[in-house]
């Protein structure tokens, strides 16, 4: 399942607010479709919340986004203005 889709899944599957285990418990195996390929499940990532119950699909989505793993942030430290590409290689800029 791609991330964006979740939202969805969770208006239709649950009766908020709804305890994290049972968050985890319905739809934890299901399978994220990281763009590198690095997937992982929904119970992987919650697992990685502190969160105990999620008041609304959005406060669930917003937190599974929050902890899903590099795999699916796309290229890391990616700058498009022609940046610095890796924070080691930074150097203090004074103006």
């Amino acid at each position: 399942m791609r991330l964006p889709e979740t939202r969805d899944l969770f208006a239709r599957e649950f009766e908020f607010p709804v305890s994290r285990e049972i968050v985890i418990e319905r739809v934890g195996e299901t399978e994220l479709e990281a763009p590198t390929g690095q997937n992982e499940t929904i119970g992987e990532v919650l697992a990685r919340c502190e969160t105990e119950e999620f008041n609304s699909p959005d406060s669930l989505y917003g937190s599974l986004m929050t902890f899903v793993s590099d795999g699916f942030i796309g290229r890391k430290y990616y700058d498009d203005r022609g940046g610095f590409t890796d924070p080691e290689d930074m150097e203090e800029v004074q103006f």
